[in-house]
C-alpha cells in the first residue's frame, strides 16, 4: 500500500476535525483553570489520532461491504476497490490500530481516574456502530448528531478533564461552559457530515442509507447547513459575553468573507468531487482561527 492510498483510507485532509477541539480543550484548561498536563493529553492526542484513523478505515470497510450491487460504487469510487485492497489486510490494519489505542486510553484512565474510561467507552462505541451493524449510525438522520457531538464536544471535553482531573467539578455550570466553547467545533464537524450526505444524496438512496438528507431534502438540508455556520459564530460571541473566552476570539469574525465565499459556493454545487472541501475549508479556516485568536488572547 502506498503511502497516499495509506493517507486516503485514513482519510487524513479530515483530521482537522478532531485536532481544532483538541486544541480548544487545551487553551480553554489554560485560560479558564490555568493547569495544562503535557504528559497526559500526548498521550490522548496519539491515542485519539490513532483511533480516528482506525474509524475512518472502519468506514470505508463497511462501506465497501454494504453497497449493493448494480452501480459502481464499489469499484469506482470506495477506495478499498478502486485500489484493490487486500480486505484481509485492511481489517487487520484496523484492529490493530484499535487495540493500539484502548490500551493507551486504558492506561490513562487508571490514572486520572475511570471517568476517562466512561468518556472513551462513548466515543468508541460511537466509532465503532456509525458505521457498523444493521443499521449504522451513519445511515440513519444521526450521523450529523454523533459525529459533531462526539468529535466536537467529546474531544475538548475530555481534554479538559485531563487538565483538571484533579479539581474538576461535575456540575452544570463546568459542562455547559464547556459546552458552549466546543460549540463552533461541533456545528463545523456535524456540517461536514450534512455536506457530504448532501453530495451523497442519490448514491446513498441506493445503497439504502436514508441520512438526515433524504428526510429534509436538498434544499432544507442546504439551509441547514447555513444556519449552522451562523449559530457557529453565535456561539463565538456568547463565549466572550460569557468570560469562557478572551475578547481576541471575536477576531475569528475576521474569517466570515471567506466562509461566506464558501457557503455561497456550495449552495450553488453540490458535487463531491468539486465542492465538499468547501465545508472542509470552513472547519479547518473557522476552526483554526479559533484557536489562534484564543491562544493570542491567553498570551496577552
Amino acid at each position: 500500500m502506498s503511502q497516499s492510498v495509506f493517507l486516503e483510507l485514513v482519510e487524513i485532509k479530515a483530521k482537522t476535525a478532531s485536532v481544532l477541539p483538541f486544541l480548544i480543550g487545551l487553551c480553554y484548561s489554560w485560560y479558564h483553570y490555568g493547569t495544562l498536563h503535557l504528559g497526559y493529553v500526548l498521550i490522548y492526542f496519539v491515542a485519539m489520532f490513532i483511533f480516528n484513523m482506525a474509524v475512518d478505515i472502519l468506514d470505508n470497510y463497511n462501506d465497501y461491504h454494504h453497497a449493493t450491487e448494480g452501480h459502481d460504487y464499489k469499484q469506482k469510487t470506495n477506495i478499498i476497490g478502486r485500489e484493490n485492497l487486500s480486505l484481509r489486510f485492511v481489517f487487520w490494519m484496523m484492529t490493530s490500530m484499535i487495540v493500539v489505542s484502548a490500551i493507551l486510553g486504558i492506561a490513562l484512565a487508571s490514572v486520572v481516574g475511570w471517568p476517562l474510561l466512561w468518556m472513551g467507552l462513548y466515543c468508541y462505541l460511537v466509532g465503532i456502530f456509525y458505521s457498523s451493524g444493521p443499521r449504522p449510525l451513519s445511515s440513519l438522520p444521526l450521523g450529523e448528531f454523533f459525529s459533531g457531538s462526539t468529535m466536537g464536544i467529546m474531544i475538548s471535553f475530555i481534554c479538559v478533564y485531563l487538565n483538571t482531573f484533579e479539581t474538576f467539578q461535575w456540575n452544570f455550570s463546568e459542562i455547559f461552559s464547556i459546552f458552549i466553547i466546543a460549540l463552533p467545533n461541533t456545528l463545523w464537524i456535524a456540517n461536514l457530515m450534512l455536506a457530504n450526505n448532501i453530495c451523497d444524496k442519490e448514491e446513498d438512496e441506493k445503497n439504502e442509507r436514508y441520512t438526515l438528507v433524504h428526510y429534509l431534502g436538498k434544499q432544507r438540508s442546504i439551509h441547514l447547513f447555513v444556519g449552522m455556520n451562523v449559530f457557529a459564530f453565535l456561539a463565538i460571541i456568547l463565549s466572550v459575553v460569557l468570560k469562557l473566552a478572551p475578547l481576541t476570539v471575536l477576531l475569528t469574525f475576521l474569517t466570515a468573507p471567506f466562509i461566506w465565499k464558501q457557503i455561497t459556493l456550495f449552495r450553488n454545487k453540490q458535487v463531491k468531487r468539486e465542492t465538499f472541501i468547501c465545508a472542509v475549508r470552513i472547519l479547518a479556516v473557522g476552526s483554526a482561527a479559533q484557536v489562534i485568536t484564543y491562544l493570542l488572547g491567553i498570551l496577552i
